[in-house]
């Protein structure tokens, strides 16, 4: 899949607007860390850029966000390529696939959808020697949804004593996306579920401090049940181009 590119980049408007629209994320998840007592700051914005062109992402950083999530392989190496000069930290979230583990593993920082074993040893084989560890988030499916990869609850702990067991990957936490509900407390229920998996499975030495939970439409819900980190599409970049 190749870069959208929009027929003419961005310009001071649209700059303008995306540091905006920046702005008032960072405001809400704020707020919410506010409402349910978390600590300032303790919630980090996970900028999901895919579908979007790499000027936009350039006027994202140009406004203080550094961390950016990518779906589509081919389209993010491209993005990267052309944005090589900047500080950048890249979050692989789509789904894995076996072909494509030695690009993950070469040219990601993280990867939150890990939840085959197989794909842990290729990615831990193929991580370059001078790189830092390639840290992950561990998919769990709470809701037994086909259409989404993730392992079932009880098949995590075993996942993540055997990734601690290969080098140049650090397990940093474990990662959902549940199925779409409609009140807050119908919200809740599987971030809370996350958290208490992770609580389980936590020691001093692996604290899995990581919670990847949370868009847009169940913000308020993954930050009251513990997210420490979110993936905000849309309402940072607006909508994604169509063609």
């Amino acid at each position: 899949m190749t870069t959208p590119r929009p027929n003419d980049p961005p310009g001071e408007d649209a700059t303008a607007d995306i540091a905006a629209r920046l702005q008032r994320v960072r405001a809400e998840i704020a707020a919410a860390e506010r409402r349910h007592a978390r600590p300032t700051r303790s919630v980090a914005l996970l900028a999901v850029s895919k579908r979007q062109g790499p000027d936009k992402i350039r006027a994202a950083h140009a406004a203080g966000q550094r961390l950016f999530g990518e779906s589509y392989l081919q389209e993010a190496i491209e993005k990267q390529a052309e944005l090589a000069e900047l500080d950048l930290e890249w979050h692989f979230i789509g789904r894995i696939q076996g072909n494509k583990t030695r690009a993950i593993a070469e040219r990601f920082d993280w990867v939150h959808s890990l939840c085959e074993l197989r794909h842990a040893r290729r990615l831990a084989e193929q991580r370059p020697d001078g790189r830092p560890p390639l840290q992950v988030c561990i998919q769990v499916n709470l809701s037994s949804e086909s259409s989404k990869g993730g392992l079932p609850p009880g098949a995590v702990a075993e996942f993540v004593n055997a990734c601690e067991d290969l080098p140049r990957l650090a397990v940093r936490g474990l990662m959902t996306l549940p199925a779409p509900a409609g009140t807050l407390t119908e919200q809740r229920a599987p971030f809370r579920a996350l958290r208490r998996l992770r609580d389980a499975l936590a020691t001093p030495a692996r604290p899995l401090e990581v919670l990847s939970m949370g868009m847009s439409d169940d913000l308020e819900a993954a930050i009251a049940e513990g997210a420490t980190l979110v993936r905000i599409g849309t309402a940072v970049f607006g909508p994604r181009p169509t063609a």
